[in-house]
């Protein structure tokens, strides 16, 4: 029996968009895979997911309210088979020289980036739900 393939999903603040794509993943490839998410910035460490997000998660089945910020860290790289990065920001950072080594990673979406809806209105929170849904399976085989 082989382990399940570990996806790590990650943006800016593991506060609204990785944490649902972790879920989304999570749920979408059962127990094929094995999903984590976290933060390249620390700020929002051990707190819950942005509000908005829960709410728009929440207006299409998806629930958050067990999530907690994690930060990045190099066991979290390395325990992945797969990061990936929310947008090219990330996905830089992720690939910056001195970073720590990290397995393959690529963006969520095939060649645009999931845009970070904080700051902004539901409309917002909600457009990022439909991307995160629609660039799943990408990911899942």
């Amino acid at each position: 029996m082989t382990r399940p393939r570990r996806l790590l999903t990650v943006c800016l603040g593991n506060h609204c968009r990785s944490p649902l794509a972790a879920v989304i993943l999570a749920h979408r490839g059962g127990p094929h895979v094995e999903v984590r998410s976290a933060g390249i910035r620390g700020k929002w460490a051990g707190h819950p997911a942005h509000p908005m997000m829960t709410q728009a998660a929440a207006d299409r089945g998806w629930d958050l309210t067990e999530h907690r910020g994690v930060p990045l860290t190099p066991a979290l790289l390395q325990w992945a088979d797969l990061v990936l990065a929310m947008d090219t920001a990330n996905l830089t950072a992720l690939n910056a020289p001195g970073a720590p080594a990290a397995p393959h990673t690529t963006r969520y979406l095939d060649g645009r980036d999931v845009p970070d809806p904080y700051g902004q209105g539901p409309d917002a929170f909600a457009a990022v739900v439909r991307l995160l849904e629609d660039g799943a399976a990408r990911h899942l085989q």
